[in-house]
């Protein structure tokens, strides 16, 4: 071996890679490993690198370095070859040594928590204990250095803890190494010789060594033979042994053993306390070195030797505590640290080995003296194994040496072993927290509450680092209890009551019901019942509590229609018409161009012909009406969302003079502001083109359905697959007779009248031809609303004017009809009044207040049970009778089923035109639903002034007569 390699130490692995030559003189003699491991504490000055430069008496390893040099936490062994004396010392730094231990504090950041920074703890043991296994099967002789003159009976787990890993991992070492060129019984056993272990204590400054030799305890006549220092070690091994073998580290026979200690050798060796002043000592040494320089004649030996001689006598002094050698009162010499630990090297190198076996038949271990470069090779072998891995020969071995590793965790962990003790008797408490007062099947909030309560329970008696892992097992058992048998469905219905089986699946179409199977294939329901009339209200039954709005908005009405409404004459609302076999619900709500929703540019330019011819037709056959009013058909499904191109042009045709001019005064004092984005246009004299429909609107998709139902916030040109919305005809006009009222199931007395609405109408009059060209945006000059005084130009008051036709008058009746789930219905005159009439002659109360005001689509009903829970009536149906007049009533329904920004529902067809003479009734959505779920009804305590049909939902206009 080179010298420049022996100067320095090296660490483990780079001394194994090496490709370091011995010196011919020493390459076929044995080599002897001294292995270094133990505790050091915070003074200045390493114990375990101080006793390494002691015992190669040279400055080999630095005895100073923080945590700030760099290093890691990381247990590491370094390897310093004494070739002279044939000596390798391998010394292990883990993070039983302060250095490592503060770089492993600061390694923590400030928010690991607790069971993060115990894990790294156990990972730093586990690296600790697998690199003290591995110095226990290549060195022949161990020193445990320890900061105290106390035995740490710690050691006692930790080399049991060793002893259990060596027997798991003795086959994987036998495969590791059964090619290296060592003897049969170093492959059985998988090291040279069982080895022996020396501990070296380091005393404190509560003990220090009299130097007056009187310690006969009063009597300074007869001194004690042994030193303090060498009764305390003595005292030591006494305790060492004794622990030991109760715990059965220590056997009788030796090879069976994890190490050895010797029967009639010292194997403590007690370190004396330095002096306390640092200073001082460097002082004196180097006053006594430049004595001895000055006075050199004087010293009896006489050449450098003697230089060397006070060096080593210093060096001495501070590991031996008392520099004399010669006797003191009868006391025997104590010996150095090197004295103590050669006698046991030289058992090694003259290849007598280790005879520490006791007992009457004392079996003799193996021993082995290897060459440096066999042990080389076995050493590398067993590295790969234990500590690390880079070969892929070896990876598999290694991988199962770090499977073993668990049998430490029972030794080591103490504090884990503790936690888990706790947190498994404080399982079953937080268990039965959990299932107390449970019903058999329950929601997820009732299981999330339970689960609370649960682990407050557990967090009262469970404590340490099992605590966050047992409290997951404690949700896991909790959640597998609620999902086996005892989960009730989480689906909730379109009134807000969820459903009461426990968790099924819903059948398929055509699949029948089915409570055997696992889950079990049911229907939802909440077991609440209501009672609702069918579309034109003349029939109730009772009715499920609907989790869909298909069944709450038409399944339910299409039912009734084969019972009671199928024959009556309908406006049908325009739905979704498929052009495939597998229509998808739209997902992109977003505005559509008009080529997307025609579908290609060849369809874009048939609609325009279609337009263009269909407006030249209109214009040309509009003088050539008759004086009796038309009703105006309803538009088609692709012109939903605008006016045909005749209603367009028929306001525009009201201001010539050629036309007649009719006012219409819809309630007292209103105004065309009250009618909102239906009232006509600014009055201006203009002439106004027809608007043009978009395509969008004009041309529905085929192909993309609305999920859920029509409302202000969806997209142009999608239909939903059913209408929730409905329009029949019971009879003509004079089938409803106001002095009788609605005859029709449910109603309370004297509420089921509707409320009259008088029209007057204008008409051409040959004394004041003037009057016609009179606007119609309810100004000033319009014709005042029905009952108000009119004023005439002679200044008389009330009556019709001679110039009047007698026909000038019509009356609407109109009825908001509202139900509540008991059945009970009525008809409101005002938001929060209630028609009641209770003689003769209908009702009294002008249909102009509900016209003019938002409408509450819930109202608390009238009959109230004698239950604390109130209960709500829903504006259910319109009932709209219009007479045999020259009126369109236009009919533009607008709902608002929650605050905002809930959307405005609307049917799929608006500003529709209610033909004359007819008894028409507009059944409302029992629910309402967007493609993001269910608007609900308010509960108790909720304000219901955000729940309404907004104003303007009628609008009154002339039909125009032919010329005379």
């Amino acid at each position: 071996m080179k010298g420049t390699n022996m100067a320095l130490p090296l660490s483990m692995e780079a001394l194994l890679q090496a490709d370091l030559q011995e010196d011919v003189a020493y390459r076929d003699e044995g080599l002897c490993v001294v292995g270094i491991f133990g505790k050091s504490n915070m003074q200045p000055g390493a114990p375990k690198e101080s006793i390494v430069n002691s015992l190669a008496d040279k400055h080999i390893f630095s005895l100073f370095g923080g945590p700030e040099d760099g290093g890691t936490a990381d247990s590491s062994i370094e390897a310093f070859y004494h070739q002279e004396n044939r000596v390798l010392y391998l010394l292990l730094s883990s993070v039983s040594d302060s250095r490592q231990l503060l770089r492993a504090c600061e390694s923590l950041s400030a928010g690991t928590g607790h069971s993060d920074s115990h894990e790294l703890w156990k990972d730093l043991d586990r690296q600790h204990c697998l690199h003290l296994l591995y110095i226990f099967s290549v060195c022949h002789v161990l020193l445990l250095v320890h900061p105290n003159q106390t035995f740490d009976v710690t050691y006692d787990r930790l080399f049991r803890a060793l002893d259990a890993l060596r027997q798991k991992v003795l086959p994987l070492i036998r495969a590791a190494i059964k090619d290296c060129p060592v003897s049969k019984e170093w492959k059985l056993n998988c090291r040279p010789c069982p080895p022996r272990l020396l501990f070296v204590f380091q005393m404190n400054g509560s003990m220090k060594v009299s130097t007056n030799g009187s310690e006969s305890g009063g009597n300074p006549d007869k001194p004690k033979k042994h030193s303090p220092r060498r009764r305390l070690q003595h005292a030591l091994e006494d305790q060492i042994y004794r622990i030991f073998r109760k715990s059965r580290v220590l056997t009788n026979q030796s090879s069976n053993c994890l190490f050895t200690v010797p029967a009639n050798q010292a194997f403590v060796y007690v370190i004396p306390t330095v002096d306390e002043d640092p200073v001082g000592a460097l002082l004196s040494q180097l006053r006594s070195t430049c004595t001895v320089s000055q006075t050199e004649p004087a010293v009896v030996v006489t050449g450098p030797r003697r230089y060397q001689q006070m060096r080593r006598s210093a060096r001495q002094t501070s590991y031996s505590g008392d520099p004399a050698t010669l006797l003191m009162g009868g006391q025997l010499t104590d010996c150095s640290l090197k004295e103590f630990l050669w006698q046991h090297v030289e058992l090694v190198l003259t290849k007598k080995g280790f005879d520490d076996s006791v007992g009457r038949n004392p079996q003799p271990s193996h021993f082995e003296l290897p060459t440096y470069s066999k042990w080389v090779q076995i050493a590398s072998k067993l590295h790969q194994v234990l500590i690390s891995n880079t070969e892929e020969e070896i990876a598999e071995l290694w991988s199962k040496v770090q499977g073993q590793l668990k049998v430490l965790e029972g030794f080591l962990d103490a504090d884990t072993k503790f936690s888990e003790n706790r947190c498994q008797k404080a399982l079953p408490l937080a268990h039965s927290a959990y299932q107390s007062n449970l019903p058999h099947n329950y929601t997820t909030t009732v299981h999330k509450n339970q689960l609370a309560q649960a682990l407050r329970v557990y967090s009262q008696h469970a404590r340490g680092v099992a605590f966050q892992r047992y409290a997951l097992q404690l949700h896991e058992d909790c959640y597998k209890f609620w999902s086996n048998g005892h989960q009730l469905c989480e689906e909730r219905s379109l009134t807000d009551q969820h459903c009461v089986h426990k968790f099924h699946l819903l059948p398929q179409t055509g699949e029948k019901t089915d409570m055997d199977r696992n889950p079990p294939i049911l229907n939802h329901n909440s077991r609440g019942r209501s009672t609702s009339a069918c579309n034109c209200g003349r029939k109730q039954v009772p009715r499920e509590d609907p989790f869909d709005i298909q069944a709450a908005n038409y399944d339910f009405y299409q039912m009734l229609d084969e019972k009671c409404c199928g024959k009556l004459e309908r406006i049908d609302f325009p739905v979704f018409q498929s052009s495939t076999p597998d229509p998808a619900p739209a997902t992109n709500q977003a505005q559509r161009t008009p080529i997307e929703a025609s579908g290609s540019t060849e369809v874009v330019v048939e609609k325009l012909k279609e337009l263009s011819t269909t407006q030249s037709t209109t214009q040309s056959h509009t003088p050539t009406q008759s004086h009796t009013p038309t009703p105006i058909p309803a538009p088609s499904p692709a012109q939903s969302h605008n006016p045909t191109p005749a209603q367009s042009h028929t306001p525009a045709q009201s201001h010539t003079p050629a036309d007649t001019s009719l006012s219409l005064a819809l309630s007292l004092g209103q105004s065309t502001d009250s009618l909102g984005p239906y009232a006509d246009g600014d009055g201006t004299e203009t002439q106004v083109q027809p608007k043009r429909p978009s395509l969008v609107d004009r041309q529905p998709s085929t192909v993309e359905y609305l999920p859920g139902m029509m409302h202000s916030g969806c997209a142009k040109g999608l239909l939903p697959k059913f209408s929730s919305w409905s329009l029949v005809k019971l009879g003509p006009a004079k089938s409803y007779n106001c002095h009788t009222g609605l005859e029709q199931p449910g109603f309370l007395p004297g509420s089921s009248f509707l409320l009259p609405w008088d029209l007057v109408i204008r008409s051409r009059s040959e004394e004041d031809p003037d009057r016609l060209t009179e606007p119609l945006d309810g100004g000033n000059s319009s014709w005042p609303a029905p009952n108000k005084t009119l004023v005439g130009k002679r200044g008389s008051t009330g009556g019709l004017g001679r110039s009047r036709r007698r026909d000038d008058m019509a009356r609407i009746f109109v009825g908001f009809e509202y139900e509540d789930s008991r059945g009970r219905r009525f008809i409101s005159c005002g938001p929060d009044k209630i028609v009641k009439v209770l003689g003769p002659g209908g009702a009294k109360d002008p249909a102009t207040r509900v016209l003019n005001t938002d409408m509450p689509l819930y109202i608390p009903s009238p009959s109230q049970g004698r239950g604390i829970k109130s209960h709500y009536a829903q504006l259910t149906r319109l009932f709209v009778v219009v007479p045999d007049s020259p009126l369109e009533v236009t009919l533009n329904p607008q709902v608002q089923p929650g605050p905002p920004p809930c959307p405005l529902f609307h049917p799929e067809q608006t500003d529709l035109v209610l033909p004359p003479d007819g008894f028409w009734v507009l059944r409302f959505p029992y629910s309402f639903s967007t493609d993001r779920g269910p608007c609900y009804p308010p509960k108790e305590n909720q304000p219901l002034n955000n729940h309404k049909v907004l104003r303007g939902i009628l609008k009154a206009t002339a039909a125009t007569p032919a010329p005379q």
